[in-house]
């Protein structure tokens, strides 16, 4: 890219306009799906206080190191990377982490488009009232009609991914960052709805002792490293978003600050997603820890039984939508920023490029919950016995890919990146400069590896 593409390619108009972005990447399925029910699996107040640490020591470090090599690089991902190296006199190949992250956001995208498309579709079953007054059969028969309809799947799975290709062709200013203006808050306003509604079904304070009431006895090792993998992929960290979104991110703005923000803000969605789904778990008597069907299932099951159930169960849906939408911008967004670079492509021809990659690609992870249920590509390994392309696709990139980025980035600004560059770049206290420098050298890449290899066993 020449140095008047450089300069005309822009930046967030504000470090609230960075960190609204970053947050909209970070707050999505992780906080409203998957965190909830991994507490409710994994004991509560205790899984919550592991998770915490793991934001703070090892979440927040990654995604400074990644918004420095993309502010430091102004270029897609991979391009960034190899600059760094470059400029830092280090081996060029440590781009193979971008190269990963591109891959990994590319690859999660093609099945995140699929959930993000169940919950486009509760909406549409939400706002018609097809929940209200069911019993849990019916509610259930919903939900397994959906998974067993290729044709509906694929509907839904379009819809949700050219809501991602008409933001990410819209560019920075007209795309990414107005989106994030509109969404973030829309989707807070939402949550702080379904919150309320929550204080009026008894149980508020069953939920409020069941997550923040620690139970240590439930906590093993592999707690510990579900709470980690679950830091990593709720913060965007291994997918090159944040090289991506870095590359905007003008000298003026405080990297330190805005990694905290965008940590404080996705942990709080989280939070307050607890909060508003356990009530009416606990006030229907069900159980918390169900996995994806505590909010495909559970949840419009709890909504159909009370007062306002249809309007309450509507907005929490459109919340949902509202959390995977930002989040899927934000995947294709580091592949729209290759493709754009690599191929020399207008800006709308690389995101509908690559957006119709993910979308082909998500067919299979349709085909997968239906009519290939029985198709197992790596079912000759016991591990792998019974898993279909969906589960696969989520295993290799959450547990492989995300971890293996990450913990070649920290190694790479950690150890290779000069530590004058990287003061002048931060603009932090010696302080807070040394124990960021010292988490990302040594306490970081240990517990990512910890979590590499307990995957890999």
């Amino acid at each position: 890219m020449s140095d008047t593409n450089l300069a005309s390619r822009g930046n967030w108009s504000s470090r609230m306009a960075f960190i609204l972005a970053a947050a909209g990447s970070a707050v999505g399925l992780g906080n409203i799906w998957k965190f909830p029910y991994m507490t409710g699996e994994n004991g509560g107040g205790a899984f919550v206080l592991i998770y915490l640490a793991c934001i703070a020591i090892i979440g927040v470090p990654i995604m400074m190191a990644e918004v420095f090599v993309g502010r430091n690089g102004r270029r897609n991902p991979v391009a960034s990377m190899r600059l760094v190296a470059e400029r830092n006199l280090s081996n060029p190949a440590w781009r193979v982490s971008a190269i990963i992250g591109v891959l990994a956001a590319f690859v999660i995208l093609s099945f995140y488009s699929v959930i993000g498309g169940w919950s486009a579709s509760y909406v549409m079953h939400s706002a018609v009232g097809d929940f209200a007054g069911q019993d849990a059969d019916a509610v259930g028969a919903i939900f397994g009609d959906l998974l067993a309809s290729p044709g509906i799947l694929l509907f839904w799975h379009t819809v949700f991914m050219g809501l991602i290709i008409f933001v990410v062709s819209r560019g920075l200013k007209s795309g990414l960052e107005r989106a994030a203006k509109i969404l973030m808050p829309a989707l807070f306003i939402l949550l702080l709805l379904v919150v309320a509604y929550a204080t009026t079904t008894g149980h508020f304070g069953q939920a409020l002792d069941f997550l923040f009431t620690p139970d240590f006895s439930a906590v093993t090792w592999e707690t510990a490293l579900q709470a980690l993998g679950q830091a990593f992929f709720t913060m965007s960290l291994g997918m090159a978003i944040m090289m991506a979104y870095g590359s905007y991110l003008g000298k003026d703005v405080s990297i330190g600050r805005a990694a905290v923000g965008v940590g404080i803000m996705d942990t709080l969605v989280a939070l307050l997603a607890g909060l508003a789904i356990f009530p009416f778990v606990f006030a229907n008597g069900l159980e918390a820890g169900q996995g994806p069907g505590l909010i495909f299932v559970t949840l419009p099951l709890a909504f159909g039984q009370m007062p306002l159930g249809v309007v309450f169960a509507t907005a929490f849906f459109v919340l949902l939508l509202f959390a995977a939408w930002t989040s899927g911008i934000s995947l294709l967004e580091p592949v729209t920023e290759w493709v754009e670079e690599k191929f020399a492509m207008s800006r709308t021809g690389a995101a509908i490029l690559a957006g119709v990659a993910c979308w082909l690609l998500g067919i299979a992870s349709i085909l997968s919950l239906n009519v290939w249920s029985d198709v197992y590509l790596l079912g000759m390994f016991d591990r792998f016995a019974e898993t279909g392309i969906l589960d696969l696709l989520d295993f290799f990139t959450a547990n492989i890919m995300l971890p293996l980025s990450g913990l070649l980035t920290a190694l790479f600004v950690g150890w290779c990146v000069a530590k004058e560059s990287l003061q002048d770049d931060m603009a932090m206290s010696d302080g807070l400069f040394n124990l960021w420098r010292n988490l990302l050298r040594y306490v970081t890449p240990i517990a990512v590896l910890a979590v590499f290899i307990y995957n890999l066993m």
